[in-house]
């Protein structure tokens, strides 16, 4: 049995029923946490010192376009599916390693990969996952230079090789838009078992789409709806009777032009979003900016009632309960939140330890304000997956010099196929 000792930290469990501890120990077995308090002991247990640390769950980024990885920042892209057909099964997984590997320094210990590639080419994807070590589920968002048949597409994805540490989901290519169309694929990925993930609401010409979907019966549990930016009221009535998923990316949304994330509204109905970052081409790739932009539109929300002398005022959004949202809210979000999300014993020991002695936060008041308004990936020091060591005292336990040059190549390949200029040539 392997043994996992974690000491003297600041627990956040985010439990309700466990509660948060200034100071304990947690350890793990087999990767599996299994108990929660002051001095533990574990035989051979492998101890990690978490003084003046912070040890809460890993952050759960509910939506992230893995593959456009190898276009971090580029501004000249434009349309970035534009790239999609120049891919290889190669660049699939140089793009997929590069973008995992920048989570895992950000704290992310669940990354629900949005893969718009070829069927083909998912093993390649896969591989990627497998080789990051990250929990991950896997979205196969099957594009349109794919000239796939849909239905065998979904067939094939649940006939892979089972993983312990990855699940399959689909989005179906109806989207939200046709509710006829999406009847039928909606039903068919239901009846493999796939979770269902589609975009909804980027714009207003969706205002009413979720409303439509609710009234057809499609919304449930089962369903993870992605930005929302755009929806109505009626739209998040529908939701919240159906107890959908929703999934948020304010930073990214608000650089893609999206309308601000609705904060309020979800609020107002008990919705409680999970925050993703999208995509890296156009935003920062840790959740620590989602967290920040979410709770600041909120508060933006309240303050400009407020001039205009509106009554009736909504609560500020707490820190509180903005860090579940990176972490549980996430998680049930996604469907995960039976493994991962809190440290509760019996759930996978999905945890980050977080330096709470830097400059940049020193002195700590209130770790969980403190994890939300002030700290940073600078503060990341150990980051654990299924109880494997990802992050080291604040080294990647992987071979970074070989996913920088395989990221490079990879790059070098689909610009030159799509005839784009990158790095300095930009």
């Amino acid at each position: 049995m392997s043994r996992l000792l974690i000491r003297d930290g600041c627990v956040l469990t985010l439990d309700n029923k466990i509660g948060n501890h200034r100071q304990a120990d947690l350890l793990v077995e087999d990767g599996v946490i299994t108990e929660i308090g002051p001095n533990l002991r574990a035989r051979n247990a492998e101890v990690i010192d978490a003084t003046d640390c912070i040890v809460m769950p890993g952050f759960v980024d509910t939506h992230r376009h893995l593959w456009e990885s190898l276009f971090r920042r580029h501004d000249g892209i434009g349309d970035p599916t534009a790239l999609g057909a120049h891919y290889s099964a190669d660049d699939v997984y140089a793009a997929t390693l590069a973008g995992l590997l920048g989570a895992i320094e950000a704290g992310i210990t669940t990354v629900v990969d949005w893969a718009q590639v070829r069927s083909e080419h998912l093993d390649a994807a896969i591989q990627a996952h497998i080789d990051a070590g990250l929990r991950a589920v896997l979205v196969h968002a099957l594009p349109a230079w794919a000239d796939e048949n849909w239905t065998a597409a979904a067939g094939s994805l649940v006939a892979r090789p089972a993983h312990p540490h990855i699940r399959f989901d689909v989005a179906p290519p109806a989207g939200t838009g046709d509710v006829e169309r999406a009847a039928s694929e909606w039903g068919h990925a239901r009846s493999l078992g796939l979770r269902v993930h589609a975009h909804i609401g980027a714009s207003r010409s969706e205002q009413g789409a979720a409303a439509a979907l609710g009234s057809a019966g499609l919304l449930g549990p089962d369903v993870t709806l992605v930005h929302c930016s755009s929806l109505g009221d009626a739209d998040f009535d529908a939701i919240a009777a159906a107890k959908a998923g929703v999934v948020i990316a304010p930073a990214a949304e608000m650089v893609m032009g999206h309308e601000p994330p609705p904060m309020q509204r979800m609020i107002d109905r008990g919705i409680r979003p999970g925050l993703a970052t999208e995509t890296e081409r156009l935003g920062p790739g840790d959740i620590f900016a989602p967290m920040r932009a979410a709770i600041s539109v909120q508060h933006a929300t309240y303050f400009d009632l407020k001039l205009a002398g509106k009554g009736g005022l909504p609560n500020l959004l707490t820190t509180r309960e903005v860090i579940r949202y990176a972490t549980i809210d996430g998680a049930r979000a996604v469907g995960v939140d039976g493994i991962t999300g809190t440290l509760s014993p019996g759930k996978q020991a999905d945890l980050i330890v977080l330096r709470a002695d830097r400059p940049n936060i020193a002195p700590i008041n209130d770790p969980i304000g403190a994890v939300v308004w002030g700290m940073d990936t600078s503060n990341l020091d150990w980051v654990v997956a299924g109880g494997a060591i990802l992050m080291r005292e604040g080294r990647l336990e992987a071979d970074i010099a070989r996913a920088s040059d395989l990221a490079l190549e990879a790059r070098a390949r689909v610009a030159r196929s799509a005839g784009i200029l990158t790095g300095a040539e930009a």
